[in-house]
């Protein structure tokens, strides 16, 4: 049972990455499918030791927040969450995600962490702009960012090249008005406890 955490939703929380938690991010480094939908770069495998820099430096750059993606009935790390390159004085930043267990897929796990990273970005930080980019073959990601309210902003065309096809890399936007009108309107039940 979790009793802390930044943010807790009904089946996950946003929490902090542990040691033994590298294996089992470093198994996603390894998966064709999940690298192609989260970076430009080729795919290849990273170890344990790369994704511990990776976590460790984060803090130090004070434009970051990065946190895990926690089951709460038994804290098994799923993804994480990264609100990234915060320009404090204009109140925007990037976001991204990776949930990497495919158990997992397909089950509003990824709308869930949005909703939480997205209520700690502008309650939180008081952040007044998130923003994303995303590939146009990720047909999954950008139908839960257009579910959230993200809104299309444009495309860098023909942007990346997997399997000797182009495809664009899209993106979008999100205000903090336009983010709790949309939680207003909604009449599903809340995902915080």
């Amino acid at each position: 049972m979790i009793t802390r955490s930044i943010r807790n939703g009904q089946r996950i929380y946003l929490g902090r990455f542990k040691e033994e938690d590298l294996e089992t991010i470093s198994s996603w480094y390894h998966d064709d499918e999940y690298m192609r939908c989260m970076d430009a770069s080729p795919s290849f495998p990273l170890l344990a030791r790369d994704f511990k820099e990776w976590v460790e430096q984060k803090p130090k750059e004070h434009k970051s927040y990065l946190f895990a993606v926690r089951l709460k009935e038994d804290d098994r790390v799923l993804g994480w969450v990264d609100i990234d390159g915060i320009l404090w004085p204009h109140r925007n930043a990037w976001l991204a995600i990776g949930i990497g267990e495919r158990d997992i897929w397909q089950q509003g796990i990824g709308y869930e962490t949005m909703q939480l990273v997205l209520d700690f970005a502008y309650n939180e930080l008081n952040l007044h702009r998130i923003q994303l980019s995303v590939f146009s073959y990720n047909k999954r990601a950008i139908k839960l960012y257009e579910r959230l309210g993200f809104t299309y902003e444009g495309a860098q065309r023909e942007f990346v090249f997997r399997d000797g096809e182009a495809h664009d890399m899209l993106m979008y936007g999100l205000l903090r008005r336009e983010w709790l009108e949309l939680n207003q309107k909604q009449d599903t039940k809340p995902i915080f406890e």
